[in-house]
């Protein structure tokens, strides 16, 4: 995911899962310049809201190990990265990182939704905690929108 990478590049750099809120939102604006600094603080806000990272005072802390993240080579990110996702849409990303196709991961939860009558975000938590897939995250969201 790219969001992931590009709020791991910042933590890398700095060779820590600490950073102060300004310098990460200098180092993606300034150093990298990949965002303006307005678009890095939606990142900073888009990021804590998926749970990648903390706020604790003026510091960040990554939510996730940030050299545990693969980096390819010219990485950039784009704007898609600015917008927060539905409960479906993260519930999907989190099948396709568990390694289950795309394509299939739909095809399934369009199945369950059509057979049970229900939401397409619930249909999509089913079919992720049926394949052990940790959306816990998502269940809560889920629960909080009702």
């Amino acid at each position: 995911m790219s969001l992931r990478v590009a709020v791991a590049v910042p933590f890398r750099a700095a060779g820590s899962r600490r950073m102060a809120e300004s310098s990460f939102v200098v180092d993606l604006s300034l150093d990298r310049d990949w965002f303006s600094p307005d678009q890095a603080k939606r990142l900073v806000d888009v990021a804590a809201s998926e749970g990648l990272l903390d706020r604790e005072g003026d510091e960040l802390v990554a939510g996730f190990d940030p050299d545990g993240v693969s980096v390819p080579e010219g990485f950039h990110p784009d704007e898609s990265v600015l917008q927060q996702r539905s409960v479906f849409e993260k519930t999907l990303g989190a099948c396709v990182e568990a390694g289950v196709e795309k394509q299939e991961a739909v095809a399934g939860i369009n199945r369950l939704q059509a057979d049970l009558a229900v939401t397409i975000e619930t249909a999509a938590i089913l079919y992720a905690r049926r394949r052990g897939i940790d959306v816990a995250a998502e269940t809560d969201a889920a629960l909080a929108d009702l």
